[in-house]
């Protein structure tokens, strides 16, 4: 018999069949914890041993309504399975916990990026009001990045000792080099939000010269943004070089990253920028946009741009493709930077504050 005892809930509410950006921290924080410590709430009804069950239907995988489901159950069905539990702290991977309740929480914080770029959505006031709430009143904060940590503090005024930066990971059996042949492409991932910068990343591909390379684009498509991102590809005679992919399995990814030239990540902000890690841990070079947390997380394993600046993203580009040994010393710097950002330190620096809080 095991004499260890639950410090923390592990909040799981957010975790859908196709995980993408906080499903992935989620599920991989998950999985690095020790179960009997931090069961799961889980609504995958999951082989996940100690695991509570929770509805299934609270989840990005449902949208908006999803989104709103998960606010109402988390400040009203949340806080009375807490105490029925007996578990003292909430361990949330996004900055989501109940309010008015006594819950005492620890929360993860990605980015500021709805303050810092705020777009007229039926989620605005989350992101408005409830999000600086949850952040001021939570126990502790984890933060993805320094800068992270910076504007947590500088735009919302949460105390500096308050926040704990955490380092996050990659997933060695996901991700990984595989012995197969690169191909002429470059490979974006994530959404096609303005501040993903995409529309500079396909001006930067009209400046090569080489009409074989292609642009892929991983990411759910968005009414509000892919139109005028395809239009732009259309105008540049760009369409035959740029695919448009909304969503691919672990599986599919490791294979593409593993294929492309290299990971272009030319966003305007980023709390952290997983992608460039994933890309780090299949032997692939990073491109990376001089804002926020990228050259923090990417240091020399890339080629640091000016977000701004399709000829700098394109000349990165051709760097990339004709310099071997350039190339060379980008993946071994990869390989060294991926020693600093591992799930394991991730959920032993969480234990150890759910630990102090105890």
């Amino acid at each position: 018999m095991s004499n260890r005892h639950p410090l923390a809930l592990f909040n799981g509410s957010y975790l859908g069949q196709k995980p993408t950006g906080i499903g992935v921290v989620a599920r991989e924080l998950v999985n690095a914890l020790d179960p009997e410590t931090v069961p799961l709430l889980d609504p995958q009804k999951g082989s996940r041993p100690g695991s509570i069950f929770i509805p299934n239907n609270l989840s990005p995988d449902f949208g908006t309504k999803g989104h709103f489901r998960r606010l109402i159950w988390t400040q009203t069905k949340l806080p009375a399975l807490i105490k029925r539990t007996g578990h003292p702290i909430l361990l949330s991977p996004l900055p989501e916990a109940p309010l008015l309740s006594g819950v005492r929480s620890i929360v993860l914080v990605h980015d500021l990026l709805p303050l810092r770029y705020p777009q007229v959505t039926p989620l605005l006031l989350y992101h408005l009001s409830y999000v600086p709430v949850v952040l001021h009143t939570a126990k502790r904060i984890l933060c993805n990045s320094e800068a992270t940590a910076r504007e947590v503090n500088g735009r919302l005024g949460v105390p500096i000792s308050k926040l704990t930066t955490i380092p996050l990971g990659f997933n060695s059996d996901k991700l990984h080099p595989l012995d197969i042949s690169r191909k002429p492409f470059f490979l974006v991932l994530g959404r096609h939000d303005p501040h993903k910068n995409i529309a500079r990343v396909i001006q930067a591909l009209s400046f090569l010269k080489d009409k074989e390379i292609e642009l892929w684009m991983v990411g759910p498509q968005d009414d509000r943004y892919t139109p005028s991102l395809k239009q732009k590809a259309k105008e540049l005679g760009l369409l035959k070089r740029c695919r448009w992919i909304p969503w691919v399995t672990d599986e599919e990814k490791l294979k593409l990253l593993n294929q492309c030239q290299a990971l272009i990540i030319a966003s305007l902000w980023e709390g952290f920028g997983l992608p460039a890690l994933e890309a780090m841990a299949c032997n692939t070079p990073v491109i990376s946009a001089r804002a926020g947390a990228l050259p923090e997380v990417v240091e020399d394993a890339g080629l640091i741009v000016d977000p701004m600046n399709s000829y700098e993203i394109a000349d990165a580009m051709k760097q990339v493709i004709l310099d071997m040994s350039l190339r060379q010393e980008l993946i071994a710097n990869g390989r060294q930077r991926l020693n600093t950002y591992t799930w394991d330190k991730s959920a032993g620096i969480i234990l150890e504050i759910i630990n102090q809080l105890s």
